[in-house]
Parts: structure tokens; sequence; C-alpha cells
């Protein structure tokens, strides 16, 4: 169509795009990659990826798409060149559905107002002057969400064409991909055994993390040493790793962690992989596990009081002895190369709690060629906070390596 500035894709960021960029980074090789609004990455590669599988992986991106061409930006009185363009992606992709009815989305990414709603309006007159019964599937936002694009069918057999002004230019994009919202829903609530007193991982969490510990091999030993209702577990045979280990003082915990995997086997015919679950206290994980074993460690662990008053000085006290302790554990079992990936408490969205990191770093999880973008947040020792305005707890997540040299 006219556009050869290489092959380009686009990624919708989730809500906290500094862990979805964090996330793509330990996944992709992002860069030769840019931002052009807080949430659409663009990336340019060499390489074609798997739109679908892709975005069943990632927890951090909402939708997944390709560029296609690449319009001029209409100066004053100038006949817009970006309507044309349009009306021939629609069409090409009307023919090759072959034909029928056709339904069809816009979305705009970024501050500038880029008019897709009248764009929607001119394409719709084109089909209907050939007698093509198509939909123009609206929203009242500016974009079209995972839900509205996955109900109206836009990919696969329909479209959604993506817009997003880059410099002098608006980029044409089309959605390869989006979420699957359904499946996530249903692996958060309709899991057989839950704990909400103590609070649940969100599956799209449990993924991200996963990544973020970017073990290579299937066959590398993941561990979860606080592994509650077993989320962490289940989301990695989800993404493919065969061998898992989950640990929790509570007998409860193991037990519903074994409840939930079993649901996931059958939900999802998953066969062919080793798990172990034990009902051990994580501060004797070196006393049950192998020495060097595992390739990552990636776990939520007791986050205190979820309810009910707090006494910040105590609970941060006690966490922080708690997680010192278990880290000193965790490095003994740990590979040389391996990665914890871990989730800390943030009370109130600012009150930090400062555990000894005994043999271990802290390390950016963000691409080099992105950190200083101020879009991209990140904490003063370089983790990433996540959660919602008005919780009393939020989620700090930290990655962790070995400092080379250290004596245990």
């Amino acid at each position: 169509m006219g556009y050869d500035e290489g092959m380009k894709y686009f990624f919708i960021l989730g809500t906290n795009a500094a862990l979805s960029v964090a996330e793509l980074a330990a996944v992709l090789p992002i860069k030769k990659a840019e931002i052009l609004a807080p949430d659409f990455l663009l990336w340019e590669t060499e390489t074609e990826i798997k739109a679908a599988a892709l975005s069943q992986r990632l927890g951090g991106v909402i939708k997944i798409g390709r560029i296609i061409d690449k319009a001029p930006r209409p100066a004053k009185g100038a006949k817009d060149g970006l309507l044309p363009r349009l009306i021939k992606l629609a069409a090409d992709r009307w023919e090759g559905s072959g034909g029928g009815k056709f339904n069809f989305g816009l979305s705009a990414y970024g501050a500038e107002k880029i008019p897709a709603f009248a764009y929607g309006r001119e394409l719709k007159k084109y089909f209907s002057a050939r007698k093509i019964s198509a939909r123009f599937v609206t929203s009242r936002e500016k974009t079209l969400s995972s839900v509205v694009v996955t109900q109206n069918k836009l990919v696969g057999r329909g479209l959604e064409m993506v817009l997003a002004a880059a410099g002098r230019g608006i980029l044409i994009g089309e959605t390869l991909a989006v979420q699957p919202f359904k499946d996530l829903s249903r692996r958060d609530y309709g899991r057989p055994a839950r704990d909400d007193l103590s609070g649940l991982l969100p599956p799209k969490l449990a993924q991200i993390m996963i990544n973020l510990a970017r073990v290579d091999s299937p066959a590398g030993l993941i561990v979860d040493p606080f592994c509650g209702s077993g989320t962490i577990l289940t989301e990695a045979l989800l993404m493919g790793y065969k061998n898992l280990a989950g640990s929790d003082v509570s007998a409860k915990a193991a037990a519903d962690s074994r409840k939930n995997i079993g649901w996931i086997k059958e939900l999802y015919g998953l066969e062919n992989f080793s798990l172990k679950l034990s009902v051990k206290n994580a501060l004797d994980l070196d006393k049950f596990m192998k020495a060097e074993s595992a390739a990552a460690l990636i776990t939520e662990p007791y986050l205190g009081p979820q309810r009910g008053p707090l006494d910040f000085k105590a609970a941060a006290e006690e966490l922080a002895e708690l997680y010192g302790r278990a880290l000193a554990a965790f490095s003994r079992v740990l590979k040389p190369d391996g990665r914890i990936v871990m989730i800390w408490p943030v009370f109130y969205g600012d009150k930090f709690i400062f555990p000894a990191l005994n043999g271990f770093k802290i390390v950016n999880p963000l691409p080099e060629n992105l950190r200083n973008d101020p879009r991209l947040k990140t904490t003063g020792r370089d983790t990433i906070v996540y959660g919602r305005p008005g919780q009393k707890v939020h989620r700090e997540v930290v990655v962790l390596e070995k400092i080379v040299g250290h004596d245990d």
C-alpha cells in the first residue's frame, strides 16, 4: 500500500505502561521501539511475529497489530490523503473475507485529534454505495476495547483499523490479536479454590511476572515458595513450562493449589509436566530443594494485613525480616544466572518496605533505550508499582539477580 519503512508492529499497553513495556522487553528484542502515546508502543523488526500466540502469553498487552500504511498529515485546505488509504485497506479485507456482511471499526491513539468516527462514516458510505453489507462498529471511547473487538469479530472476519500520529504522518495499522479477556476472567473468577481474604494475584500479573523471569527453556524449574492458591503455577503451565514446584506453610493453600492446577489441567487438556507441591515454610526452601536447581523463583508472599487498622511500622519490620530471611534461603536454591521476581507491598501507595537483599541486586526490567521516557514510571530503586487509586496495599514488582562473586 505504498508503505516501505520496514516491518512494524504496534502494541496497545495495559494500564501500567511501565510494566507492559518491561514484559515486552523480556519476551521480544524491542531495541528499535518508540512510545507514541502512553498506551501505544511501535516496534520495528525484521522478524514476523505470531500475534495470536503472543497475545495469549502477554499479560500486559491489550492489542497487537501490524502497521500497514502511513499517510501524510494534510496541510490546511489540502486534500486528505488518509481516507483513500483506509478505503483501500477496508476493501481489500472485505474481499479477502470472501464477501458477505463485513464488520469494521477504527481506533485512534495519542493526543492528536484524529477524526476516526468521521472516517468510519465515510467508509460506511463507500460500502453502502456498492450495496455491500457493512457495519461500522463504534464505542463511546475513541478506542475500541478488546471486548468490543472480540464480540464484533473484528479480528479475522472483520477489521479494526488503528490510527496513530507519528511525526508528520499518521500510521495506519490493523489489529491482529487482542488479549483473551474471557479466558483470563474464567481463570480468575472461575477457579474452584479461591481465598479472597488473603488476596488473589490476578492471572495477568502472574503472566507478567513469569515473563520477567526470562526462563528460556520449558524444562527450566520454576518455583513458587509462597504458592497460595497456585496462580503463578497454573499460568506457568499454560505458558508451556513443564517443570514446576510450589510450597506453602498453609496446608489449605497447598490443597487449593492442587485443586486449581487439576482444574486447569482438565480445562486445557494439559499433560506431560512435572509438579511438586509441599506444605513447607519458604524460609526452609534450601532444606528441601536441591542447591542451584531453580531457573527462577516467582512469588507473591504474605503482604501483611489486608483489612482493618494497620500498624505500618510493625508490619514493615515484620515483612522486611520475613523477606530478607526468605531471600537468603532462595539464594542457595536459585541457579547463578536465575532470577527472582517477587511482589513486595507498598502501603497506601507510598510506604515501602526495605528487606535485606542478602546477595541479590535489584535490576531495572525496562529496556535501556526507553528508561528515560517519563511515561514509564519506576521507583527510585528500579522497581514498578502496580495498583489502583484507593487500594490499601499496592504491589511492588521486584526483579532480582544474584550478585556475581557474593559469598553466602
